[in-house]
C-alpha cells in the first residue's frame, strides 16, 4: 500500500524545516544537521524543537512541533527510535508535509524495530505525510540549499553544484561518494539517502528526477526494491530522458547478509535485478570504482554512438595496454581508413605511427595531439587520449587545447594521465577543465565501456 500523497517535491524546495531533538551540543547529530543547513546557505526558516531548551545557537527553541506557529514543510527527527512514534503524533497534528527520520533502531534491529517501522508506514498511508528514512542521512541538495547530512564538513567535503544526482539506500555509500565527488571536482545536483525506505524510496525519487531539470544524470545504489513493477516503470520513464546507472549491492550471499543487517533489506536474486535494469534502460555497473567512473564520464561527456575507440598516445607500450583493455571490455579498436592514415602521415612527423593506437612518440607537441584527434575522429565513436608528461615539448596548454577539441568534435574524449606528482597535478587540471581523466588504462577503458553500454540502451529503446 502506498501513501495517499504522491508528491515529494516539497523535500527539494522547503521554505521551513523543523529539527526535532535539536541540541546545542556540538557532537550531537541534530547540531551537525543545523550547522549543515546553515553552511550550505538554506534560506528558509529553521525551527529547533526540544522541550529541554529555550534557545539553541541563538534561535528560539520550541517545546514541540505543535508549538511552532508558522507552517512547517519538513521535519527532521533526531530522537531515539523509542521516541519517534510519539514525535510523529505532533507531526501529524502540525500537518507537516514530510519528515526525514535519521534515527536508527527500526527494521534493521529485529522484530520490535520492524513493528515500529510498520507503524510509520501506517501513519504515512493514513495521513499522506511522506517519510524519508528511518535510519538515513536524508538530503544533500545543491539546488535548493538543503543539507541534512549529519557528517561534519571537515570529514566529508560537499561537492559543487552540477547535473549529477545520486539515490542511495545506504548512508555510508551516500556519504562516501559525496566526499569522493568533491575530491574529483564533480558537480552534484542532489544526493538522497532514504535508508530503510518506510515510505519514500527509489521509485518515488526516480519519478521526481525524471522531471527535474537540474538533474542530467542519475546514479543508484540499490540493495532491494519495494515493488519491482513500479520501479521498472519509474526507471524507464527516467532513463528515457537522461542516463540512469545503478550498482546492485548484495550480488553474493555475503553481501546480501550485510544489506539485511544494516537497512533490513531483503536483497533478492541478483539475476532478477540485472534483468530488471536492462528492461528499465538502466546501465548496470559493478563495484564502487566503476560507479565512480560512471559518475565522471556520464556527467562530463557526450554520449558515444557505438563501440569504436580511437587511441592517441605518446607512448607505444601504454597505448598497447589501452588496446588490450578495450578488447577485454568488448570495445573495437579498428584501424583507420587509408585516407585517414594518409592525412595523418602528411601532417605528423615521419617517426609517428598512424594506426590505432596513434603513437606520437616522445617528440610529441601539443599541436600533434590535437591534430591527430581532429583528423581521425570522423571514423570513431569515442577517443581515449593517453598523455605521458615526460616529453619536453608538452606544456600545460595541451589541457585547454584538448578540451576545445572535444567540444568541437562533439564526441567523448576520455583522458588517461598516469604517473606521479607532476602527472597528478595535471590530472587535477584536466578535471578542472571538465574532461574525465583516469590514472590507469583500465579505468579509462572501463569509462569508455560505460558510454558504449549507454549506446546499446539507446538502440533498445
Amino acid at each position: 500500500m502506498t501513501s495517499i500523497n504522491k508528491d515529494i517535491s516539497f523535500f527539494f524546495n522547503p521554505k521551513s524545516i523543523a529539527v526535532v531533538g535539536a541540541s546545542p551540543i556540538a557532537e550531537k547529530l541534530s547540531n551537525v544537521i543545523i550547522n549543515s543547513l546553515r553552511d550550505i546557505g538554506f534560506t528558509g526558516d529553521i525551527y529547533p524543537v526540544n522541550p529541554k531548551y529555550k534557545s539553541i545557537d541563538e534561535m528560539k527553541c520550541y517545546q514541540s512541533a505543535k508549538a511552532i506557529k508558522a507552517d512547517v514543510d519538513v521535519a527532521i527527527i533526531c530522537v531515539p527510535a523509542s521516541a519517534v512514534l510519539g514525535v510523529m503524533e505532533d507531526i501529524v497534528a502540525k500537518k507537516v508535509k514530510g519528515v526525514i527520520i535519521v534515527s536508527a533502531g527500526f527494521k534493521e534491529t529485529g522484530k520490535d524495530g520492524a513493528e515500529a517501522e510498520e507503524e510509520l508506514k501506517k501513519i504515512s498511508n493514513e495521513t499522506g505525510i511522506r517519510i524519508i528514512g528511518p535510519n538515513c542521512l536524508g538530503i544533500f541538495d545543491n539546488i535548493s540549499k538543503v543539507d541534512t547530512f549529519f557528517i561534519l564538513r571537515e570529514r566529508a567535503k560537499r561537492p559543487p553544484a552540477g547535473g549529477l544526482s545520486i539515490l542511495s539506500q545506504s548512508g555510508s555509500f551516500a556519504g562516501t561518494i559525496m566526499d569522493e565527488l568533491s575530491a574529483e571536482g564533480l558537480g552534484v545536483a542532489r544526493i538522497i539517502n532514504y535508508g530503510n525506505r518506510a515510505d519514500v524510496g527509489e521509485s518515488d525519487c526516480l519519478e521526481y528526477m525524471a522531471e527535474d531539470k537540474s538533474t542530467k544524470v542519475v546514479g543508484l545504489y540499490i540493495e532491494s526494491v519495494d515493488n519491482g513493477k513500479i520501479f521498472i516503470e519509474a526507471a524507464r520513464r527516467c532513463s528515457a530522458k537522461k542516463p540512469v546507472f545503478a550498482i546492485k549491492a548484495g550480488r553474493q550471499e555475503t553481501g546480501a547478509s550485510a544489506a539485511r543487517s544494516h537497512t533490513g533489506a531483503i536483497a533478492g536474486r541478483y539475476e532478477i535485478y540485472s534483468a530488471a535494469f536492462k528492461k528499465a534502460g538502466i546501465i548496470e555497473v559493478k563495484g564502487y570504482s566503476e560507479f565512480l567512473d560512471a559518475c565522471k564520464v556520464l556527467s562530463k561527456q557526450y554520449h558515444a554512438d557505438g563501440k569504436r575507440v580511437l587511441i592517441v598516445t605518446d607512448g607505444g607500450g601504454m597505448g598497447a595496454s589501452i588496446a588490450d583493455a578495450c578488447s577485454d571490455f568488448g570495445l573495437v579498436v579498428a584501424e583507420p581508413s587509408q585516407g585517414i592514415k594518409d592525412a595523418l602521415a602528411s601532417k605528423l612527423p615521419p617517426f609517428c605511427a598512424v594506426g590505432n593506437p596513434i603513437d606520437l612518440t616522445g617528440s610529441v607537441t601539443n599541436d600533434n595531439y590535437v591534430m591527430a584527434l581532429k583528423e581521425a575522429m570522423s571514423e570513431y565513436d569515442a577517443a581515449i587520449v593517453m598523455v605521458l608528461w615526460g616529453p619536453p615539448l608538452l606544456t600545460d596548454g595541451l589541457i585547454k587545447m584538448l578540451k576545445a577539441a572535444s567540444v568541437g568534435i562533439k564526441k567523448p574524449v576520455i583522458i588517461c594521465s598516469p604517473g606521479g606528482e607532476y602527472s597528478q597535478k595535471r590530472k587535477k587540471m584536466f578535471e578542472e577543465a571538465g574532461l574525465p581523466v583516469f590514472s590507469s588504462p583500465e579505468e579509462a577503458v572501463r569509462a569508455a565501456a560505460i558510454l558504449a553500454k549507454m549506446t546499446v540502451i539507446k538502440l533498445m529503446y
